[in-house]
């Protein structure tokens, strides 16, 4: 949520978060150098803080500078970004064992699927040789 001086609220979505500020998600664009307040949840409570709205990347998407943070609002946005990137660590440890996991894994070799190709037409062409000379003779 965003807050303005004169009171006007406008609804936002925050898709990145830092220490230093982030990128909200809006219907459209503030004035890039509006001062706003910035309010939102976290698992560990609620974050306001003095922002600044910064130029739009997209016309939904737009970046914001805090430009002031109470020490407990302070407090509350580290909580929630150290869990975001002990998060990310797990993910990133997955990842990687899935990644080592592909790589040890042996590929067969394009050579052999020609040979066992090969050996079975081979096989389905002598069975079928086979069963025509003895079905065939025996009429």
């Amino acid at each position: 949520m965003l807050r303005f001086a004169n009171g006007q609220r406008v609804g936002a979505s925050l898709q990145v978060i830092s220490l230093t500020g982030g990128l909200l998600s809006l219907s459209q664009p503030v004035v890039q150098g509006s001062r706003v307040k910035v309010m939102f949840l976290t698992r560990a409570g609620s974050v306001l803080g003095g922002a600044e709205m910064l130029r739009p990347v997209t016309n939904a998407l737009q970046p914001f500078r805090f430009v002031s943070l109470a020490a407990d609002d302070h407090r509350r946005l580290g909580t929630l970004i150290w869990e975001r990137s002990i998060q990310n660590k797990s993910d990133e440890v997955w990842i990687e064992k899935l990644r080592a996991a592909l790589a040890q894994r042996k590929e067969p070799l394009p050579w052999r699927f020609k040979v066992a190709a090969a050996i079975g037409l081979l096989a389905i062409g002598l069975g079928s040789v086979a069963y025509v000379l003895v079905f065939g003779l025996l009429k």
